[in-house]
C-alpha cells in the first residue's frame, strides 16, 4: 500500500469487522487501490491481527496472501491483465507454429461463475471468502449480471472487493450494494517524491505525471513501460504543436497510444481555451491560440474519446490513425 493512502485505510481498518460483504473501492487509474484492496484482503485473511487490526504479516493467511497462493483468496480480472496470460502451454505452441488469440480485455461470465462456486465452497482457514474484481468497470454485461447475484444473495462468509476506475460504468444495483471507498489523487509532492524514490528523473517524471493526470502509478508506467515509448512520438509532436509530425500507428497498441495521446491534447486545448491552463501537460503555457473554438475542441475530444474505445476492437491501424491525424491536422492550429 502506498503512504498517500494511509489515511485511507486506517478509516477502513477501524471498521473492518463491521463492513458488509461488498466493498466498492473507487477513483483513478494509478492511485493505488488494487493494493489498498488487497491489503483489505491480507487484513480479513489474518489470523492474528496486531493490536491496531493492522494484517500482521507473519501468520500463514499473510505470506500465503502475499505469495499469491491463499486458498480462500481469488482475483478476477480480463486474461489481458493476469500474470496467468503466459500458460505453461506456450512453448508447445510456439514450437507447433500455432498463433495464441489476443488475451480479452473484458471479465467474462465464465470467471464470475466460476468465482461463484469458489465463493459457495467451505473457507480452508475458517475463516473468509475473498474475492477481488478488478478492474469491476471491464466486466461485460453477463458477467455483471451474474456478478450482481452474488451480490444481492451473498454466500455466507463471502466478501467482495470491487476496485473500479469509472465506476460510473458499473450497473447502478452492483454499486448500491456496496459500501464506497472513494482513493483521490495525491498531492503533486508527494507523488513527485514516490517516483524519485523508484528511480525517476524529476523532469521526466514531472511530464509523465501530468499526463497522467495526477496519478502516480500510472505516470511510473508511462515513464518505465513500453505504453510510454508508444507514446513519446506522438506527445512529442502535439507538445511542439507540429501535429504534422505525428506518425501513424502500425499496430492495436500504438493506436490506443495514439488516441489516448489526442484526445488528452484536446482536452487541453480546451482548457488552454477557457483557462489558461493544461490539464494534462499538452500545452505549453506559450502556445499559441488555436483558431479552432473550444466547441470544436470538444467535440474532437468526445470523437476521440470513441476512437480510443474503437482501437480496442479489430480495426485497420493505419487507416483508423490517418483519420484521427487528419481530424487533429484540421482542427487549425
Amino acid at each position: 500500500m502506498f503512504k498517500w493512502n494511509k489515511e485511507i485505510w486506517e478509516a477502513v481498518r477501524d471498521r473492518v469487522d463491521r463492513l458488509p460483504h461488498a466493498v466498492l473501492i473507487q477513483g483513478p487509474e494509478g492511485v493505488g487501490k488494487l493494493a489498498l484492496a488487497e491489503k483489505l484482503a491480507s487484513r480479513l485473511l489474518c489470523e492474528s491481527p496486531t493490536e491496531i487490526s493492522d494484517p500482521c504479516g507473519h501468520c500463514e493467511g499473510c505470506r500465503w496472501v502475499a505469495s499469491g497462493s491463499h486458498p480462500d483468496l481469488r482475483r478476477v480480472e480480463p486474461d489481458a491483465l493476469s500474470d496467468a496470460v503466459a500458460s505453461a502451454e506456450e512453448p508447445e505452441r510456439e514450437a507447433r507454429g500455432a498463433r495464441r488469440a489476443k488475451p480479452s480485455l473484458e471479465i467474462r461470465v465464465d470467471q464470475i461463475r466460476q468465482l461463484s462456486d469458489f465463493l459457495y465452497l467451505g473457507s480452508h482457514r475458517g475463516r473468509r471468502r475473498v474475492a477481488i474484481v478488478h478492474p469491476a468497470e471491464s466486466m461485460n454485461v453477463n458477467a455483471a449480471n451474474a456478478l450482481l447475484k452474488g451480490l444481492e444473495e451473498p454466500p455466507a462468509g463471502a466478501m467482495f472487493l470491487l476496485v473500479s476506475h469509472h465506476p460510473a460504468r458499473l450497473l447502478p444495483t452492483i454499486r448500491s450494494r456496496c459500501v464506497v471507498v472513494p482513493v483521490a489523487r495525491p498531492e503533486e509532492a508527494a507523488a513527485l517524491a514516490w517516483l524519485e524514490s523508484v528511480g525517476g528523473e524529476t523532469r521526466q517524471m514531472r511530464r509523465w505525471l501530468a499526463f497522467a493526470g495526477g496519478s502516480p502509478r500510472l505516470a511510473h508506467e508511462y515513464a518505465s513501460g513500453e505504453r510510454g515509448v508508444r507514446m513519446t512520438p506522438y506527445l512529442d509532436a502535439v507538445i511542439q504543436g507540429r501535429p504534422e509530425d505525428l506518425p501513424e500507428a502500425t499496430d492495436r497498441e500504438s493506436l490506443e497510444s495514439l488516441a489516448e495521446v489526442l484526445q488528452k491534447h484536446a482536452i487541453d486545448r480546451v482548457a488552454f481555451a477557457l483557462a489558461g491552463r493544461s490539464v494534462y501537460g499538452t500545452v505549453g503555457k506559450d502556445a499559441k491560440a488555436s483558431r479552432a473554438t473550444p466547441l470544436a475542441w470538444a467535440r474532437l475530444a468526445r470523437y476521440l474519446g470513441t476512437a480510443r474505445a474503437l482501437a480496442r476492437h479489430p480495426v485497420n491501424p493505419r487507416l483508423f490513425s490517418a483519420e484521427m491525424i487528419a481530424e487533429i491536422q484540421n482542427s487549425d492550429y
